[in-house]
């Protein structure tokens, strides 16, 4: 959030490249029983020719780049996903229709509820861990290459430059 250039009114600009006439109220009534602007007067003087970042949006969203950033998340998250999502619904599963299978005691007062419980809060610690771990490794650089492009091509439409 900044404040625009130009006399001191008071007036606050948000400049949200991600700005969607849906969310602002598109399709609704001025109260005078008119349709509503899709993007408000106050806005407009400040928004770039119609279509310009929405199109620089798209055309990241297709690049190859872009897909590759999505297919290594796809490869990390689904897998991840696949083994993760039994063992807790197994867990819980097994918790609630074998409570005799649970409660048999492994070492002392320990017993298999008490170490799958515990083996559910190390499995979530190490499935966060490789998440960031792969996020770091292998995503992180590409996705803020990405960002960096996208705002260099955002800002060279906004000057009328493209």
């Amino acid at each position: 959030m900044e404040k625009h250039d130009g006399g001191d009114t008071g007036e606050v600009r948000f400049d949200d490249p991600w700005y969607d006439a849906l969310a602002s109220g598109w399709g609704e009534l001025d109260g005078t029983g008119a349709p509503a602007p899709a993007v408000p007067a106050a806005r407009a003087q400040h928004e770039p020719r119609a279509g310009g970042a929405a199109d620089v949006y798209l055309e990241v969203q297709r690049s190859a780049a872009f897909q590759e950033v999505r297919s290594r998340y796809r490869r990390f998250v689904i897998p991840a996903v696949a083994v993760f999502f039994p063992w807790y619904v197994g867990y819980v599963v097994t918790a609630t229709t074998a409570p005799g299978f649970m409660a048999r005691p492994v070492a002392g007062a320990v017993n298999v509820a008490l170490l799958a419980g515990l083996g559910q809060f190390l499995t979530t610690f190490l499935l966060a861990w490789a998440y960031a771990r792969h996020a770091r490794l292998r995503r992180d650089r590409a996705a803020l290459d990405l960002r960096w492009d996208t705002q260099e091509l955002t800002r060279h439409v906004r000057g009328g430059e493209r």
